[in-house]
């Protein structure tokens, strides 16, 4: 018999440890959910408002884990406690007292995650294949106990939210109007003529950027920083 695939949650602690957990996974279902808000532009005399685009929002996925303990032992033969196990993914809730928040996670399961398939000529680099979250809620039932009352059987309902970072957004989103002001966040390989191009299609343009950003030597750059990338008129 083919044993089921592993999931795995792959966390990031704030002392710079990565911790790695894995459990068998072999849903019935995954529930997805992802939206974006819309503003209602209201304009006397027309049938239907105007739609306007606001922004996105966090996406989330709703998952079940089992866990079952009921043909192990622990080291002095007595009843294993399914909650050792449980107990791994009920951690990730809680606040990290390095970061003061719950740690940040990453989910994966196999090659074709949803997201793997979005076309990338459409909507630039917004591929995904993991989810990378916070824990929202977990929700634990415990089903079958030992004798002894140890709990032995144990199915968790996970709530994901979708984290990214600034920088991964505007990464992943390849915004390009270059008749809107736009911000870049400065990467460490990058240099103003390379962003003019890639922006302006035009490497000369680079000035165009040092003025805005009121830079004296524009080959002495600080990653991390963010650049105004001015509209061209």
């Amino acid at each position: 018999m083919q044993q089921p695939r592993r999931g795995k949650f792959v966390v990031d602690w704030g002392n710079s440890v990565q911790d790695t957990i894995e459990f068998q996974f072999n849903p019935s279902e995954l529930s997805f959910q992802k939206g974006v808000q819309i503003a209602e532009i209201a304009i006397p005399g027309l049938d239907t408002p105007l739609l306007q685009f606001v922004r996105g929002q966090n996406e989330t996925l709703t998952l079940d884990l089992f866990f079952d303990t009921t043909d192990d032992t622990d080291l002095v033969g007595q009843p294993a406690s399914v909650v050792r196990k449980t107990d791994l993914i009920y951690q990730l809730v809680k606040i990290d007292p390095s970061t003061h928040a719950p740690p940040i996670c990453r989910f994966e399961w196999n090659t074709e995650f949803p997201g793997i398939g979005v076309n990338v000529q459409r909507i630039g680099n917004q591929q995904r294949g993991a989810f990378t979250c916070i824990v929202e809620t977990v929700r634990h039932k415990y089903t079958q106990f030992s004798d002894q009352g140890v709990p032995q059987r144990a199915t968790l309902n996970v709530t994901l939210r979708e984290y990214k970072t600034l920088g991964d957004q505007l990464s992943q989103l390849g915004l390009n109007s270059p008749d809107k002001t736009q911000i870049r966040v400065l990467r460490s390989d990058e240099t103003l003529s390379a962003i003019a191009e890639a922006h302006y299609r035009d490497a000369a343009e680079w000035r165009r950027i040092a003025d805005a950003n009121e830079l004296e030597d524009p080959r002495r750059l600080t990653p991390g920083v963010f650049l105004k990338l001015p509209p061209v008129l």
